[in-house]
């Protein structure tokens, strides 16, 4: 393997999470729920907060009070057995409320709606998903923005894709139509694979931005390389996205945040071809992601949206924060 690859991927570092999260966990949760307040009185006093309660609202969508069934686990009950970064993601936030507050939780890969109010990283965009409440979880994986310093102009003009294809049908069936074409640099970076001619070796995030278009294609629920590539001086391809995160993907606008392609992908090469003899369109459509992205990058406000995110959660659900 690159030695590159091993050293400077691009990915956040675990081992840099992993220890930040284990410090703070030693301080002790008064500490925290002292500050509750303080996080409270800010928000009333920010010139944004109708911004910020417009996200609160779109990842919490409870809207009825609903009382929460005595099998609902307490918050201290929480614990790294439901996953490690899932634990310390979630702990970031609840540590600063009362631990005997009741909640139900859905971690992981999340495509369906829960039958409880449940806080989830992932949850389908359309249909009724009220019982989805989004918290930002697992980020040291999903929340990656790069400084691209090739310009669009100087990038090759094709697409690239690297991912794992088992268990993803979607992804098969894109590889089986778009595998070899002189369009596309694609390839399948796991040993279990459903075609041993696709595997290829893993590259850093990196080396994906010398192309122009780069794939964003769902795997279990999201497209998790969407936020680096967004963020970056070329273009994310993909069909309209079906699930979102703390991103808020369900907000993208297509052709205006990303290239929008038919879900069975037979107009990529179409579209490529289109954008290619269109640079003008396509820094547009740059200027437009990169400026998306910006909204993630004030930690102070987005610690606030979470903390009002479960705020809302227990009064929604007859509990008091206070």
């Amino acid at each position: 393997m690159d030695i590159r690859v091993i050293l400077n991927n691009g990915k956040n570092p675990k081992w840099k999470y992993y220890l930040k999260n284990i410090i703070v966990n030693a301080i002790p949760t008064f500490f925290f729920q002292h500050r509750l307040k303080h996080y409270l009185e800010i928000y009333k006093k920010r010139s944004d907060k109708d911004y910020i309660l417009e996200r609160v609202n779109y990842y919490n969508k409870l809207d009825k009070i609903i009382e929460l069934s005595s099998s609902a686990p307490t918050i201290r009950e929480n614990s790294t057995k439901n996953g490690k970064v899932y634990y310390f993601d979630t702990k970031e936030i609840t540590r600063y409320l009362k631990s005997s507050l009741r909640w139900f939780f859905c971690f992981g890969d999340v495509i369906h709606v829960p039958k409880n109010p449940s806080i989830v990283k992932s949850r389908p965009i359309n249909g009724n998903n009220e019982n989805s409440i989004i918290l930002k979880l697992d980020k040291v994986r999903h929340f990656i923005f790069l400084k691209d310093k090739i310009e669009f102009s100087k990038k090759q003009n094709k697409a690239i894709f690297r991912g794992k294809m088992v268990g993803k049908p979607h992804r098969i069936a894109f590889m089986e139509k778009y595998f070899g074409n002189p369009m596309f640099d694609l390839g399948d970076v796991s040993k279990n694979t459903p075609n041993p001619n696709w595997i290829v070796p893993k590259i850093t995030l990196q080396d994906h931005l010398k192309y122009k278009f780069i794939m964003a294609i769902e795997g279990n629920d999201v497209a998790s390389n969407l936020k680096w590539v967004m963020s970056s001086n070329s273009i994310a391809v993909m069909p309209k996205p079906t699930y979102e995160t703390w991103f808020m993907e369900g907000k993208l606008i297509p052709n205006f945040h990303y290239i929008e392609i038919k879900a069975d992908y037979s107009d990529i090469e179409e579209k490529l071809n289109y954008y290619i003899q269109r640079e003008e369109e396509s820094l547009e459509i740059i200027k437009n992601a990169n400026a998306y992205c910006s909204q993630f990058f004030d930690s102070k406000r987005e610690k606030l949206i979470s903390i009002l995110v479960m705020k809302k959660y227990f009064e929604k659900t007859k509990q008091s924060i206070l």
